[in-house]
């Protein structure tokens, strides 16, 4: 599979979730880009919005499978990773796989589970297993987690901990359908369920294939030397509590690899850069004071006004 069919793949998959998620094409280009990064998206937006509805139409443009966890105070980690079962005939423990043994994860409303619960994820997030009673089991391939939080209600949610937060590639909020685009939503669900209707257009192993073929997309010295300005950039000590970890400057790198190719492109540029680093920098920030410390997002596009990018790139 060559870029130009890794195009070809994010194209298909983004008409199909469109048939269902009107007005949002950036957003999905940022869905797919993560899932061929082998990341993971946090949906951070009010209620209603088409949170589930998006990893619902993603899970469903694939032959894959697909589990979701509604996550709630006493959900437990056996809950969603899975647990040992004594067998009275056999006398003996076996293991029976929890909802996280899937392709895509949806942990919806993820905040309302405690950080026991929470925790569950990391080992999976991180390194794609499952360790119980001593035995690590490998997940399937693609394996990608989209949580959804409602950032305006607090009453008995537990926020997600910097550690947790940085194990997703991406932070997306969805926001209100405007005007046409409202008129548009009315009149596709007015007699009919798009989600219900809607057909696999790529299987698991596309998928797999794609995000290793984004692996060979080349990333100039130069724009290396770009992201890992704007990183470090974000750990100013003045105005950063925590900044951007090492696993966020290769996030980035990887993002913006799989960003260039599903637009046609083997080679990455600074713009590629700059349309990621909101979505995937933003979340892993903690700001000093109180003008910044509630929009992180308005601080990274700072970043961007002031770190100069490089006007060539080899191509």
């Amino acid at each position: 599979m060559s870029v130009q069919h890794v195009a070809a793949l994010a194209k298909a998959l983004k008409e199909n979730v469109s048939k269902v998620i009107i007005g949002k094409e950036q957003e999905i280009d940022l869905v797919l880009t993560a899932m061929l990064s082998s990341g993971h998206v946090l949906l951070e937006d009010v209620p209603g919005t088409g949170k589930t509805t998006l990893a619902k139409a993603l899970a469903k443009s694939l032959q894959c499978a697909f589990a979701r966890v509604q996550f709630t105070p006493d959900l437990l980690p056996a809950d969603v990773t899975g647990m040992r079962v004594y067998n009275q005939h056999e006398g003996s423990f076996s293991f029976v796989k929890g909802p996280a043994f899937t392709n895509i994860l949806l942990a919806d409303e993820i905040n309302r589970a405690t950080p026991r619960t929470q925790s569950a994820l990391l080992e999976c997030m991180e390194e794609k297993q499952i360790t119980e009673g001593g035995v690590t089991y490998a997940l399937d391939k693609p394996f990608v987690v989209i949580a959804t939080q409602n950032p305006i209600e607090t009453q008995g949610t537990f926020p997600l901990p910097e550690a947790q937060l940085d194990r997703f590639l991406m932070r997306l909020s969805l926001g209100y359908p405007k005007g046409e685009e409202a008129v548009a939503l009315m009149q596709r669900f007015i007699a009919a369920q798009p989600l219900q209707e809607l057909a696999p257009v790529a299987t698991a192993e596309d998928v797999v294939q794609a995000a290793e073929d984004c692996r060979a997309v080349r990333v100039d010295v130069d724009v290396m030397k770009y992201m890992a300005a704007l990183v470090e950039a974000a750990r100013d000590a003045d105005k950063v509590r925590l900044g951007p970890s090492p696993r966020a400057l290769l996030a980035l790198m990887r993002a913006c690899q799989v960003y260039a190719a599903i637009h046609g492109r083997d080679y990455v540029i600074p713009d590629d850069v700059k349309a990621l680093a909101v979505p995937v920098l933003a979340h892993r920030i903690v700001l000093r004071g109180v003008n910044y410390q509630t929009n992180p997002e308005h601080f990274v596009r700072e970043l961007l006004g002031k770190v100069e990018a490089p006007t060539e790139v080899l191509k």
